[in-house]
Formats: structure tokens, C-alpha cells, sequence
């Protein structure tokens, strides 16, 4: 079965990184989100999971050559000393629940960084 995962940032439809560019082609599932707190990085952001907020995105399912590729993007290392980890998450697509993998920005990387408070990247980037 291929995995899920959960896209906030640039990756999102007509974002700058959009995941509709890598192959084999990622098939949208839906409109999610998921607890958690989201940054501005400067040119993307970066979710923190968990509290009482909520991160908008999407979830697609991937094939392993793309997860590979995700993993390379988000700068993800083995021992989770990284830029991003990777989790596991189950993300809500509306009354439902799908495991998913989240890239969470590493918790050194938000110092100092602006909380974003509607949790939707793409309109507070546009």
C-alpha cells in the first residue's frame, strides 16, 4: 500500500515546491488538517504538532521514489538532526482519519520565527 502524507507548505497545490511535479504523479486524496503550530520560515514554513491550533494542507498518496525525494527536499537525517523529521500522524480529512507522514520542522530551526496564525501558508503567502 502506498503511503499518505500530509502537505503544508510549498508543497501544497500551487505552491512553489507544488507535489503534483514529482513522479510517479502523487494522487490527492483531500483537504486536511492537523493540531499543531505553524512558522514562517522566510521562503516556507514549518509546522510544530500538537496544541490547540490547527495547520491546513492536503493529503496524497505517494510512491516510495517520491517519499525518497521528500525526504532529500525537507533535509530529513537518520538520527532527526535535520531540518525536517518525519512523523507519523494521523490527519483529519474530514470525519475520517489517515495515517499520514508529516515533515515537522526540526524545534531548533523556530527561534525567533513568526507563529502564523490562520495556519494556511498559502494565503498568508500570497
Amino acid at each position: 500500500m502506498m503511503p499518505h502524507v500530509f502537505v503544508y507548505g510549498t508543497l501544497r497545490r500551487h505552491g512553489r515546491n507544488d507535489i503534483a511535479r514529482y513522479r510517479p504523479a502523487p494522487v490527492f486524496v483531500g483537504k486536511a488538517r492537523i493540531a499543531g503550530t505553524l512558522y514562517d520560515l522566510g521562503a516556507y514554513p514549518g509546522v510544530v504538532l500538537g496544541g490547540a491550533g490547527w495547520v491546513k494542507g492536503e493529503i496524497y498518496r505517494i510512491e516510495p521514489e517520491v517519499e525518497a525525494a521528500l525526504d532529500q527536499l525537507e533535509e530529513v537525517a537518520d538520527d532527526d538532526s535535520g531540518e525536517y523529521i518525519k512523523r507519523h500522524v494521523r490527519v483529519a480529512l474530514g470525519a475520517q482519519w489517515i495515517d499520514c507522514l508529516v515533515y515537522e520542522i526540526h524545534p531548533a530551526r523556530i527561534a525567533g520565527c513568526q507563529v502564523i496564525d490562520t495556519g494556511d501558508w498559502i494565503a498568508h503567502a500570497a
